[in-house]
């Protein structure tokens, strides 16, 4: 018997009218309710991911950083200015700038709190990528004076301030003894911005380059260069390395991977674990083929016998029932595969229509609405993110399993005696 016929004739178990065909179609069934929720957890992890990770990208961190290791030694040393000019005649970057970063204290009218200043050059923000990711809540997001200063949104509500309120910045600078000695500085609130994200919303305070070099102190901040780059997640690693070999010695480049590694990893192994988790479900549905298998090998002991007395062999008959475990699996398969990326894509519409659903039952009885997704803590909207590699690997294991299962079925139908199975008929 050749592998066609023995193909042809599991598919024709699963398709055909007999009864056995129903445990095969409930095993197909039950692979593809499995693999429905683990391709939206995979859709909706790594889209959120994916968007958590570009708005720390393009807002916070750029692509990749220029740092300089030893600063002061030597006035006629290659300076962060002069970086500025090697890095971006490189083909690939798309912008630099120059970033003062440090901490101080905002006072409002709700009072007072911690902030993280950043003193960054103004193209920085009027960049493609910034401005795609940079809502304006209030004002405009365009600094023009030395005391204008975003802020954002979470922040301002917290300090309880507006766009076109006066606040006042308190740094720190250090006295030629070592002392700290306070200094404020007055501001006006050109603008509320939001970055999408609770983290970046609540700490940053975003001033003029010139105004961070006047009331951030050298010895208690740092200055560093933010490269944008065309492709940030192919080769970044390579470009890095391009542009260290361009620089003079005592400086040092980071990749996102780098600066973000710990943050990046956190994302990574939860999505690992949920995965891991919704794969235990698809073994357990491959585990029905199983049991599906013996019950198609029960009620189809004629066609055994049959191919027995025709002289086909115990691997040949084992073959065909491997091949139904394997013709379920790939149905399945298919259907759950193809119903949870439909499922996927449109995961934010699915989700904003729960919600309105169950904020109406939820006005009956507490007046409140429901939000799956806060947005001060979550994205609102979910990027659309599809790995077609894991993907893949995915449907791969789901039909492997499922013929696997069908195995030992099929290999004791295999191994019945034609003699016996004749006398039942």
């Amino acid at each position: 018997m050749k592998a066609r016929t023995a193909l042809f004739i599991a598919f024709r178990y699963l398709t055909g009218k007999r009864s056995g065909s129903r445990y095969l179609i409930g095993a197909a069934a039950g692979i593809a309710l499995s693999l429905v929720p683990i391709m939206v957890t995979l859709i909706v992890a790594d889209g959120m991911i994916r968007g958590i990770t570009d708005r720390f990208l393009e807002l916070g961190t750029g692509h990749i950083q220029v740092w300089e290791n030893v600063r002061g030694l030597d006035p006629n040393r290659f300076s962060l200015n002069d970086a500025k000019e090697v890095v971006a005649n490189n083909e690939h970057v798309r912008g630099v700038w120059v970033e003062k970063q440090g901490i101080g204290i905002i006072l409002g009218f709700a009072g007072r709190t911690g902030v993280t200043i950043r003193a960054v050059e103004s193209g920085f923000w009027q960049d493609a990528g910034s401005a795609r990711y940079l809502e304006v809540i209030e004002g405009e997001a365009v600094i023009e004076r030395g005391n204008e200063a975003l802020l954002g949104k979470s922040l301002a509500e917290t300090a309880g301030v507006k766009a076109g309120d006066t606040i006042r910045v308190m740094t720190v600078r250090q006295s030629a003894d070592g002392r700290a000695i306070p200094r404020t500085s007055l501001f006006t609130v050109k603008g509320i911005v939001s970055a999408g994200y609770h983290e970046l919303d609540s700490l940053w305070c975003i001033i003029d380059y010139e105004a961070g070099k006047r009331i951030l102190d050298d010895a208690l901040s740092y200055s560093c260069l933010l490269v944008k780059v065309d492709e940030p997640y192919q080769n970044i690693a390579a470009l890095a390395r391009e542009l260290l070999g361009e620089l003079r010695f005592g400086f040092g480049v980071y990749t996102w991977r780098e600066l973000q590694a710990a943050q990046y990893d956190s994302y990574e192994s939860t999505r690992q674990l949920l995965l891991f988790i919704m794969t235990l479900i698809v073994l357990v549905a491959a585990v029905n083929v199983s049991s599906a298998t013996s019950m198609l090998t029960i009620e189809r002991y004629r066609d055994i016998a049959i191919l027995k007395a025709g002289g086909a062999s115990p691997y040949e008959v084992c073959a065909v029932f491997v091949f139904a475990g394997f013709v379920t699996g790939l149905a399945g398969t298919l259907f759950g595969i193809s119903s949870g990326l439909l499922i996927g894509r449109f995961i934010n519409p699915l989700i904003h229509g729960l919600e309105r659903l169950l904020s109406v039952f939820s006005r009956l009885l507490s007046g409140a609405d429901i939000k799956i997704l806060d947005p001060g803590f979550y994205l609102e909207n979910i990027p659309v993110v599809i790995d077609y590699r894991t993907v893949f690997t995915i449907a791969l294991f789901a039909v492997l399993s499922a013929a696997a299962a069908a195995y030992l079925p099929a290999l004791r139908a295999g191994e019945q005696k034609p003699v016996s199975l004749l006398r039942k008929i």
